[in-house]
């Protein structure tokens, strides 16, 4: 089964996706889907080749979503926002041999030295001024005869999504059709039904994230909901959109629902709200009870890329708050003490997860696999939580260093990096500390390689801005005399909370 049949067997007239004025029927997203499977073949794309797609939360990234699928072909879904040196590892890392950019990754694109890329033999760009030897991929899909879905098996590679793990620096999770179909129908089986024919939800998380991409866009697909599409966020307009829309499920991070709250809006904005549902980060138990108090039944769920990434869904009414809920029905947890036996009720343990939902491994590298997945198939996620009789699961903290920016892992290690490479600095740590929007935030602590007074905040935040993406750079930097490391030179991270 290949995973791009999730739209095939709902009624033509059905809408699937809104974008601003723009409604797309499922019938004529199907027909655009095999135009698209028919540029890419005329191309010479194969499966197995590795395609990224660089573009924004809109119909263009799903269509090229759902084609690159349909030709049995990797997708390798990359941030737009990211500048052009981030994407050119990451093209490199996976040896993309195609890249579809949407208006919004054109600019960083464009700054790629393509002769450092080797296996990339093509560009295709979709609307704006287009790229430098690329090909107009809309055009090329009005030229093309249509194609036939490629039959794919549960063990086929379906996408390669970039997180910075349960450890260790940013690299990519191996997604297979098995891996996130079973995700989809074990979301599917919940009691309340998660998704249902009749439901409208928002997507507001970028797609090249695995929550908005296999959270929220593949699972109202599958089943056969409309998605309204949203580039930007911004919670005036968002609440508009969902009256205008009646939209019934609204799916997003902490960020969001703490934005919407803070409006203040009268309780007949969610009237028509069946399902919310907070994910990606821990939810702020004063926003999820200032939802309540509107009217809104605000619930969380749990999950990370590896496990596809649905683990825990806390819906209905018997959910407590902050509770992250229980297992959906086909994935197994347990929390382990530090010893690895089962922890007790109430006590702390790492979640562990297994699961046809489990990815296989990260892509070309093995040890990061190993310290991922234990020989009998359990994933160590390094979230600590801990469950109460009821079977109720509540985050307590991580064993991990990540750092989660309104949903998205940051690796310290790789932002330490960056800065070190700055004339100017001489050691440089990382941590992440409160944030009452995107849960976390990134500071940095630095000593000065010379005169403190020659190390600029901004120009520093910038240094990283060029390399990295926006949500990875530190909001806050000081500078230190020292670092705190150990005896071998290991980063005491614990410490930087005293400075």
């Amino acid at each position: 089964m290949n995973l791009a049949a999730i739209i095939d067997d709902h009624p033509d007239g059905q809408t699937a996706l809104v974008a601003g004025g723009d409604r797309i029927s499922y019938g004529r997203l199907r027909f655009e889907v095999a135009a698209r499977r028919g540029a890419l073949v005329g191309l010479g794309l194969a499966p197995g080749d590795r395609v990224a797609i660089i573009c924004a939360t809109n119909p263009r990234f799903v269509r090229s979503w759902l084609a690159v699928l349909g030709v049995g072909a990797v997708a390798v879904p990359l941030n737009p926002q990211s500048p052009g040196p981030e994407l050119q590892r990451e093209l490199a890392a996976v040896g993309a041999r195609a890249a579809i950019v949407g208006p919004a990754g054109l600019a960083a694109f464009s700054s790629i030295d393509r002769s450092e890329l080797p296996d990339l033999d093509h560009v295709l760009s979709m609307g704006g001024p287009g790229l430098p030897d690329s090909v107009d991929l809309v055009a090329a899909a009005a030229a093309a005869d249509p194609v036939e879905t490629v039959e794919r098996s549960d063990d086929d590679l379906a996408a390669l999504l970039f997180t910075a793990g349960t450890a260790g620096s940013p690299k990519a999770a191996r997604l297979t059709h098995g891996n996130l179909s079973s995700n989809l129908r074990q979301v599917r089986s919940h009691p309340l039904r998660v998704v249902r024919g009749d439901d409208v939800g928002v997507c507001i998380v970028p797609l090249h994230h695995v929550f908005g991409l296999n959270g929220i866009l593949n699972p109202c697909l599958y089943g056969g909901a409309t998605v309204v599409l949203v580039e930007r966020f911004d919670p005036a307009s968002l609440l508009q959109t969902v009256a205008a829309e009646n939209v019934s499920l609204l799916v997003g991070p902490p960020g969001m629902w703490s934005a919407i709250v803070d409006l203040d809006p009268p309780p007949s904005a969610f009237e028509g709200i069946r399902l919310a549902l907070s994910g990606a980060a821990a939810l702020p138990e004063r926003v999820a009870l200032a939802a309540r108090l509107l009217g809104l039944p605000l619930n969380e769920g749990y999950g990370l890329t590896e496990a596809g990434p649905s683990v825990t869904v806390g819906v209905g009414d018997d959910v407590p708050v902050g509770s992250i809920g229980r297992p959906i029905g086909g994935v197994e947890v347990r929390l382990a003490d530090s010893s690895g036996a089962d922890a007790a009720v109430g006590d702390p343990g790492e979640i562990l997860v297994r699961g046809p939902n489990v990815f296989d491994g990260y892509w070309d590298d093995s040890t990061a696999t190993a310290r991922a997945l234990d020989p009998d198939g359990w994933l160590h996620t390094g979230d600590i939580a801990v469950a109460d009789p009821d079977g109720f699961l509540y985050l307590t903290g991580r064993i991990k260093d990540l750092i989660i920016v309104s949903g998205f892992n940051v690796h310290p290690g790789e932002v330490e990096s960056v800065l070190a490479t700055h004339p100017a600095v001489a050691d440089a740590a990382v941590v992440g500390i409160p944030h009452p929007h995107t849960s976390e935030a990134v500071k940095a602590f630095v000593v000065a390689s010379g005169d403190e007074d020659e190390i600029e905040e901004d120009e520093l935040v910038e240094w990283c801005a060029a390399r990295l993406a926006r949500y990875k750079c530190p909001s806050k930097i000081d500078v230190v005399d020292e670092i705190p490391r150990g005896s071998s030179g290991d980063l005491l991270r614990a410490e930087l909370a005293l400075y």
